[in-house]
């Protein structure tokens, strides 16, 4: 393991259940442990399991003119933002393109942001750049960040702090686990109901084995955190959505709320809302192959023809869905479910099909 790789809080207890460590984002991460993926992937789909996200980034945006001054980088509405709830959004550039993808939380005095661990130092700089003059950002060094994924993940967190049950999706509140105050958000991803949890740095062993104390609860790794997102049909940043990528072209318009798909006023919005309303060239699908191979990110697609219609940008095997599986952007022509397609595999033709994402249906908590 090459020395100038970061460890997380994490890092000697991943070492001593026996995990896999890679190279991911310049971290040392776990990407499986011993019971391997796709033990990981269906106990989470089954119970509760605990990732490692400490990886990402958590930076704090404070003062009166938070709201305002990151609404000029994204296209996410904040102002309309309960206190304490959370929103999707993404960066966007002069050509229309993300620059990353990001969580949002209102919170008192600002909005907290969950940032991904690849963009991280570009997002801080970009921040402070275009808006550090309007905001103080305060960059948390001192966290652990976990995500509890599962739909036993209530039972279990309940047990420490009962208020966990009634949070809906997508919002935040400070819970105490055995006796620590921890940031809370409902929220996750891996299309499951879970919680993602900012724990103190010189706490988060202790809590994370008092976790792992409870039966349903087993560890996983990067690898089925992959799987489950891909069957939850979400998008990586640095696959399916990067600089070269809209908004409209990946299918997130859901997350450019009404007014300012009205007003503008982002990076970008020339591009962006001009494919709102005449539609974009490609279009994110899920592509469904008939045989068992995977597909994987790069492999190109073609219509009936021959003709090269689209990439996968993600790809491999759907343990609940039980065969392979891939996300591809395809020619806006194709991207009707069940249109007919192949997959272009060392120089072969496999026969494939458009389908509506997700692959395996969400099990969010709506209350």
């Amino acid at each position: 393991m090459s020395e100038d790789l970061k460890k997380t809080p994490l890092y000697d207890l991943h070492v001593e259940l026996g995990a896999k460590m890679v190279p991911f984002a310049g971290y040392s991460m776990p990407v499986q442990y011993p019971a391997g993926i796709m033990t990981e992937h269906k106990h989470t789909r089954a119970s509760a399991a605990i990732f490692d996200v400490s990886h990402m980034g958590i930076v704090r945006l404070m003062g009166e003119n938070a709201i305002s001054a990151l609404e000029s980088l994204l296209p996410a509405d904040l102002e309309n933002l309960a206190e304490n709830s959370i929103r999707y959004s993404f960066f966007t550039n002069d050509d229309g393109g993300i620059l990353d993808d990001l969580m949002i939380t209102k919170v008192p005095g600002g909005l907290s942001l969950v940032i991904n661990a690849a963009c991280k130092d570009a997002d801080i700089a970009h921040i402070k750049s275009k808006i550090g003059d309007q905001v103080e950002v305060e960059v948390e060094y001192d966290n652990a960040l976990i995500a509890l994924q599962g739909p036993k993940s209530v039972d279990v967190l309940a047990r420490f702090d009962a208020r966990c049950a009634d949070m809906k999706f997508m919002t935040f509140m400070t819970l105490e686990i055995d006796g620590v105050n921890c940031q809370v958000s409902r929220s996750g991803y891996t299309g499951e109901d879970g919680y993602e949890i900012a724990i103190p740095a010189d706490k988060a062993v202790a809590i994370v084995r008092r976790l792992l104390d409870e039966s349903e609860v087993e560890v996983a790794g990067l690898g089925a955190r992959d799987s489950l997102r891909m069957e939850a049909g979400l998008c990586l940043y640095g696959n399916d959505i990067d600089t070269t990528t809209t908004p409209i072209e990946a299918g997130l318009l859901w997350a450019i709320q009404k007014r300012r798909r009205a007003e503008g006023g982002f990076p970008g919005d020339d591009i962006i809302l001009k494919q709102i309303t005449d539609g974009a060239p490609r279009r994110l699908v899920g592509i469904l192959p008939e045989g068992r191979a995977p597909l994987r990110p790069g492999v190109e697609i073609a219509n009936a023809e021959g003709e090269v219609v689209g990439k996968v940008t993600s790809g491999g095997f759907g343990p609940s869905v039980g065969g392979p599986i891939a996300i591809a952007y395809v020619a806006s022509d194709y991207k009707t479910p069940d249109t007919a397609v192949n997959a272009l595999v060392r120089g072969k033709e496999m026969p494939c099909k458009v389908v509506k994402m997700p692959f395996e249906q969400k099990s969010y908590f709506r209350g």
